[in-house]
């Protein structure tokens, strides 16, 4: 394990305040108001030893900046349609890693991503009113 350097634990602090999934540009945003002299570089180093040490979650999303998720327990998300927000969806999990192990014996899955759309509450909300 990597020591919890100031600055990642200040990345870290940014990502786990956030209720955005902030990509890296808003973080090194929000890092610099903590450390000034911090750079573009530094944050994603962090980010990337953050993830590979489990404590955030990278999402990613074809045409979109990696976006970052301090919740590492097993949830889903909802991408709105009206205002691009991510929300987690706390819900049980099946093990959906079972129907590949079984039609293909010997394959290493190591992650499956299902990604929820429609719309959140404010967006929704807009929308009625």
């Amino acid at each position: 394990m990597r020591r919890l350097t100031r600055q990642r634990k200040a990345v870290l602090e940014v990502v786990r305040e956030a209720k955005n999934h902030p990509d890296a540009a808003w973080i090194y945003q929000e890092v610099r108001k903590r450390i000034p002299r911090i750079s573009l570089g530094t944050v994603y180093r962090n980010l990337e030893a953050l993830v590979e040490e489990g404590y955030l979650i990278p999402i990613t999303r074809a045409g979109e900046a990696t976006r970052y998720d301090a919740n590492t327990h097993p949830h889903l998300h909802l991408v709105c349609e009206g205002c691009g927000a991510l929300v987690d969806l706390e819900v049980e999990l099946p093990d959906l890693l079972a129907p590949a192990r079984l039609a293909h014996p010997g394959v290493e899955v190591r992650s499956v991503e299902v990604t929820y759309r429609g719309l959140c509450p404010e967006c929704r909300r807009a929308l009625k009113g």
